[in-house]
């Protein structure tokens, strides 16, 4: 115990030089590694053998797409860091992902619902994105685009299957609506370092999705007998660093072999 105390206390966390390109890049990236990391805590117990395989299939996907970002993140801010560092050497405040992601896993259909409310997103965004004026942010948007039509798809027939199934299975769905509904308009937020991006074509103005995000999430919702909750208010933060405290114990996890052993490898 004493040599991993010891270990930890040489570990010091970086400071990224966000421009805003690098800020857009590890927001997404943020999203995609944060979201695949509570997907692996399904590892070996989700319900059934084939969900077993289909979430974990899931979370290697986000967690593709992640690397690939952090990849081009640490191209462009030219410190001489590469994606480890960014997903192991960052403190919570750091993080840029939406709330929406580190929300914890609760049962299978709020892990469910959490993953179809995100893909609801993430497919017409990536597929925006292939027309990115940036070649590379288009590249990673042509093979993320596949990978999100399949996770959405997949999700859908869940949503359904939950909410028009038994007593139980749609109350639980219901729950999780009910519970995660507030964490999804901060999808289709930009602040101004965004915007001007998107003035330059580099990125995708997110509220320009609201309208097939909603067609897709209330189609499915009402086939599988749900309601969508009535209020508008929602929570906002992530973005800028504002997290719940779920985050902080997700990367007490994640984190842990590196602020252990600095500089490990596999």
């Amino acid at each position: 115990m004493r040599g991993h105390s010891e270990a930890s206390l040489t570990t010091t966390s970086i400071t990224v030089a966000e421009t805003p390109t690098v800020l857009y890049a590890l927001r997404r990236a943020d999203d995609a590694l944060v979201l695949g990391h509570r997907l692996s805590e399904w590892c070996g117990h989700a319900p059934m053998l084939e969900e077993d395989m289909a979430l974990s299939n899931i979370g290697l996907d986000l967690i593709g797409q992640a690397r690939l970002l952090y990849t081009y993140a640490a191209e462009l801010e030219g410190a001489g860091r590469d994606e480890d560092s960014y997903a192991y050497l960052r403190d919570a405040p750091q993080y840029r992902n939406l709330l929406l992601v580190e929300q914890p896993n609760g049962d299978f259909a709020k892990t469910i619902v959490r993953q179809f409310f995100y893909s609801a997103f993430a497919d017409p965004y990536w597929r925006a994105m292939t027309a990115s004026q940036d070649a590379t942010l288009a590249a990673i948007a042509a093979k993320a685009e596949k990978e999100s039509a399949y996770h959405l798809r997949h999700t859908c027939e869940w949503v359904i299957r939950l909410g028009d199934g038994t007593q139980e299975s749609h109350a639980r769905a219901q729950t999780a609506v009910d519970e995660l509904w507030s964490f999804t308009g901060e999808q289709f937020e930009a602040d101004a370092t965004e915007r001007e991006l998107i003035k330059k074509g580099v990125a995708v103005d997110p509220a320009s999705l609201s309208r097939a995000w909603s067609e897709t999430v209330g189609g499915v919702i009402r086939e599988a007998t749900l309601q969508a909750p009535a209020s508008t208010w929602m929570q906002t933060g992530g973005r800028s660093g504002r997290h719940s405290e779920h985050l902080g114990h997700l990367l007490s996890a994640l984190q842990y072999l590196q602020r252990t052993y600095p500089g490990a490898k596999w």
